[in-house]
């Protein structure tokens, strides 16, 4: 299993439906619920953030290249899930 890292900022509502849509596609197809996520708060950890290739949030990284980033829509939180099997 590769390594997963979003990048998030609490109160967004980008993040947020992101953090669902993950929810939702583990709950329906049970090969994806072994996927874990780092999810880091950007604010939080800012030498990590600043350290990383991305303006918008969420972002997500499967072992360190950039497969999302900004408004996501189920379709592309489902490929970052496959990619990371």
């Amino acid at each position: 299993m590769k390594h997963v890292r979003m990048m998030y900022l609490k109160g967004c509502p980008h993040c947020k439906a992101a953090f669902a849509m993950v929810k939702e596609l583990q709950d329906s197809y049970p090969e994806l619920r072994g996927v874990n996520i780092e999810a880091i708060e950007e604010q939080e950890q800012k030498k990590l953030a600043d350290s990383l290739d991305y303006w918008y949030v969420p972002t997500y990284f499967v072992d360190g290249v950039k497969l999302l980033e900004g408004v996501p829509t189920k379709e592309k939180v489902e490929a970052v899930l496959r990619a990371a099997l």
